[in-house]
């Protein structure tokens, strides 16, 4: 066994809702710790899906050709420069398994998606995590550490778990800067909540930065998290080489074939996210009369931060919420709006009594 592995941890999920019911005797537990859509996905998937069954005894189609075909024309990008992998999860461990070797370093976030440094520390890269200032990621920190022996720079757009975003200025001031041996992934799993008119516009950069890689999935806005689905986007010769990492057959067919069907129907997304900025509009004028600080968000999540993240996570739990806790506060999933009324006023009861700093 490789010793580097030693201190890492597999990924453990949380509870279930039915752990947790059993657990606190209650009826109806309510998930807002993985960011999933509240919404599900487009009706036409189930159709596509079941419409696939009949395919259960042949492999998938492992090029992807027409869910490939149908994302080239939706982003306006040529065919070759997509890769497509089993959700982020698997396309961050093909980019890492490809372009990282030992003695290597990554430079990322200190609070960022997990994933980029639990790949690194496979590979026996080092890791240097750049603290975040006022949730954001920190540019100028992250360009002074890079040297000779730097081959990534994970950028998250916006950030999990802060929700927070870098606008298109500071983001290409960087990306001029940065060597171009040097790849540069934005990772934009939620980039169709995004309603900032400053945001990147991503991919058409990638016609001026060949060290780019740009990060999409259909786990978020989309509602396919289940299937598994997501993609990098960047220069074609670089892709092609990553995607010598990848499995012969590592999206499913019935993955493929949602996919295409959630790409169809824009309409749905549109709703999705015009849903969600309401709420999280909601929420955060909530947390403003309640004097709880918070990052202000562009994903389908929002950060409260406070001293005490565990004891707020353990009030949710007994209330029937999950959350997620992290060190410095809780990240609460953008539910429905029903969800959120719920939510909100089991915090406001919380509230009462305790000092969130």
């Amino acid at each position: 066994m490789k010793k580097r592995i030693l201190d890492l941890q597999p990924y453990k999920p949380g509870k279930s809702p039915e752990d947790i019911k059993r657990e606190y005797n209650i009826d109806k537990v309510i998930k807002l710790a993985s960011n999933e859509n509240p919404y599900g996905c487009s009706p036409h998937v189930e159709t596509a899906v079941l419409s696939s069954l009949h395919d259960t005894a042949t492999y998938p189609d492992g090029y992807a050709t027409e869910l490939r075909k149908k994302v080239s024309d939706h982003l306006h990008v040529d065919e070759n420069q997509l890769l497509f992998g089993s959700g982020l999860d698997e396309v961050i461990q093909m980019i890492s398994r490809v372009l990282l070797c030992e003695g290597d370093n990554i430079i990322t976030a200190n609070e960022t998606f997990p994933q980029y440094k639990h790949h690194a520390i496979i590979e026996g890269a080092e890791v240097r995590e750049i603290p975040l200032v006022n949730g954001s990621f920190d540019l100028d920190g992250m360009f002074q550490a890079i040297d000779d022996r730097t081959k990534i720079v994970w950028i998250c757009n916006p950030n999990n778990p802060s929700g927070t975003y870098l606008n298109e200025e500071t983001l290409v001031r960087f990306l001029e800067k940065v060597p171009p041996e040097i790849v540069v992934v934005l990772d934009e799993a939620y980039y169709e909540y995004v309603t900032a008119d400053d945001y990147p516009n991503s991919i058409p950069l990638l016609a001026h930065f060949n060290h780019l890689i740009v990060l999409r999935t259909f786990s978020k806005a989309y509602g396919l998290a289940a299937f598994r689905i997501g993609y990098a986007v960047g220069n074609a010769q670089l892709i092609e080489k990553i995607n010598i990492a990848r499995l012969p057959f590592n999206t499913s067919t019935f993955a493929q074939q949602a996919a295409l069907a959630a790409l169809e129907d824009q309409d749905f997304v549109k709703k999705c996210v015009r849903k969600n900025a309401e709420c999280l509009r909601d929420f955060e004028q909530t947390l403003q009369r309640l004097n709880v600080e918070y990052y202000p968000s562009q994903a389908n999540f929002i950060f409260v931060r406070m001293a005490s993240p565990m004891e707020l996570f353990n009030f949710f739990l007994k209330k029937g919420y999950i959350v997620r806790p992290f060190p410095n506060g809780v990240r609460i999933t953008i539910g429905t709006k029903e969800q959120n009324k719920e939510v909100l006023s089991a915090l406001e009861d919380y509230v009462k009594g305790h000092v969130f700093n």
